[in-house]
């Protein structure tokens, strides 16, 4: 039980402390969700475009593997992982969802409606949770290629990388048997 790897914590301590974690994952995923709505992506898609989603791509892995090892390295992995898909996951999405509103504002054509941000996010939702409610849906091939890596890092992130952060709790939890309870904060 979680209780007995951190005995020194009192409940209401241990109340504090996942309540930081928490607020801590919603800030990450709030800031991000701020940063998407504020930044100016007036950059008509280009082959550039293709080259900051790459890029974009490359340092979601590296914000990945840098939480993978914050989480092995936490005193309390559970809560970390929380934290990190606060922050990974909103990323990801954010990411198709700015280079959907880029396609769209670059020619109406790609889409079978103009898209605002928010419906670039909403598409972007609806893909990864395989809802597909089919209102928005890619008209121009490189609109659907770009959908199809979409999908398919989709099934990545929530088949591996799920997989890749439990299995990271689960290493910091063997490593230190009287720690590790999702009750406490990280160690930073």
């Amino acid at each position: 039980m979680a209780a007995d790897r951190n005995p020194e914590l009192t409940p209401a301590k241990r109340r504090r402390i996942i309540a930081r974690g928490v607020l801590r994952g919603l800030l990450f995923t709030t800031v991000l969700v701020v940063l998407y709505y504020l930044l100016p992506l007036d950059r008509p898609w280009s082959a550039n475009t293709g080259v900051r989603l790459l890029a974009g791509l490359l340092v979601f892995v590296g914000i990945t593997v840098w939480q993978v090892r914050r989480i092995v390295g936490s005193r309390y992995p559970g809560l970390q992982a929380f934290e990190a898909l606060g922050l990974i996951v909103p990323f990801y999405l954010l990411l198709f969802a700015s280079t959907y509103f880029l396609m769209g504002r670059s020619s109406v054509a790609d889409f079978t409606e103009p898209l605002t941000r928010t419906d670039a996010l909403y598409f972007t939702v609806t893909v990864f949770a395989t809802v597909g409610f089919g209102d928005i849906a890619p008209k121009a091939e490189a609109a659907r290629v770009l959908l199809i890596v979409q999908m398919l890092g989709d099934l990545a992130v929530l088949g591996a990388g799920i997989r890749i952060l439990l299995g990271a709790v689960q290493r910091s939890r063997q490593q230190r048997p009287d720690t590790g309870s999702d009750g406490g904060s990280t160690a930073r």
